[in-house]
């Protein structure tokens, strides 16, 4: 392992505060807690969302706190996830009086933390809902998909619906165009090279030069399919084909596009393979309406790509435009 680390033990905690003093504008952070809330929250009256998950994701999730997107996030160490005390305690200081959204991508440990979590500020009195992302499409079985890519733009685009629309929009009216980003969601990946999770110091799994992963997670994880090196196109190839499959995409359909890396891809790479995958929706007679190229939700230093494509109606594009402070939000159009 070379990182460019102080302590493998605190690694989670030190990321964390660079990312909050990078951004005192926008971000404030609880003491002595990974919970981080926008600057000017609570925001009486509206809707407020949380989410979270294990650190290593940077800038995910503590990069789309901010007007427009996420009121409060709990992250928990490399890879883990947030305690459920943490969970209530963001859902606590989040909460404007209108409820609290949790997007929560499917993971064992984070759906059990927040799903405490939700009891507890539901008897506390805390409208509460919760919308489970699982948009990993190389897994067939929708009931075990993981959460990768989509998480991101359901926090745009929930978090637009509850920021333009305050005293407006309802808690069930901002689960509902949650659970609509979800159902129009497919996210597949592959990967060149594991990662290195600090505390324990090797690869997560070892390939060949001549080798890729496909299917992979976000948490380190192999692929669900080992194959030969491929180009960028024929990656493309398979990822877009993947999802088109699963999403039923049809010609004249328009998609958002979620081309990033996994922390350790170039962007030169990233570009390259972003063109291929316009190519590939270009055969298929699908238009990409909107286009984000960068990193979004790391894998610590995994190299690879991931593809995001989500089916636009009219009310998701415009809330998916609508203007955001959150810091590690950002678009190539």
């Amino acid at each position: 392992m070379k990182k460019l680390l102080d302590d493998p033990k605190s690694v989670a905690d030190d990321a964390l505060e660079g990312m909050v003093l990078s951004c005192p504008s926008v971000l404030r952070r609880i003491p002595g807690k990974r919970i981080v809330l926008r600057r000017d929250g609570p925001v009486r009256g509206k809707v407020a969302l949380v989410s979270g998950a294990g650190s290593g994701h940077e800038p995910a999730h503590v990069g789309y706190v901010g007007r427009g997107m996420l009121d409060a996030v709990a992250m928990g160490d490399v890879f883990s996830a947030p305690g459920a005390g943490d969970v209530l305690t963001a859902i606590r200081s989040a909460d404007g009086g209108s409820g609290v959204l949790l997007v929560l991508p499917n993971y064992g440990g984070d759906v059990l933390n927040f799903g405490l979590a939700e009891r507890q500020a539901r008897g506390a009195g805390i409208p509460t809902e919760h919308v489970l992302v699982n948009d990993d499409v190389s897994i067939r079985e929708k009931g075990k998909r993981r959460g990768v890519g989509a998480a991101i733009l359901v926090e745009k685009i929930a978090g637009a619906k509850a920021e333009r629309d305050v005293g407006g929009a309802t808690l069930a009216d901002v689960k509902a165009v949650a659970e609509a980003v979800v159902a129009n969601a497919g996210s597949m990946g592959a990967a060149l090279a594991p990662c290195v999770i600090p505390a324990v110091g090797r690869p997560t799994f070892t390939i060949g030069d001549d080798e890729l992963e496909l299917g992979i997670g976000i948490h380190g994880e192999a692929g669900v399919e080992r194959v030969g090196m491929m180009t960028a196109d024929a990656v493309s190839e398979r990822l877009v084909g993947r999802i088109a499959e699963d999403l039923r995409l049809s010609r004249g359909d328009r998609v958002a596009v979620l081309a990033q890396g996994m922390g350790g891809t170039s962007n030169m790479e990233k570009f390259i393979f972003y063109r291929d995958v316009r190519r590939q929706l270009g055969s298929l007679g699908v238009v990409a309406a909107a286009s984000y190229v960068g990193e979004y939700t790391a894998s610590m230093e995994m190299a690879g790509v991931h593809l995001t494509l989500l089916r636009l109606n009219d009310e998701l594009e415009e809330l998916l435009g609508e203007p955001t402070e959150a810091p590690a939000w950002h678009a190539w159009s």
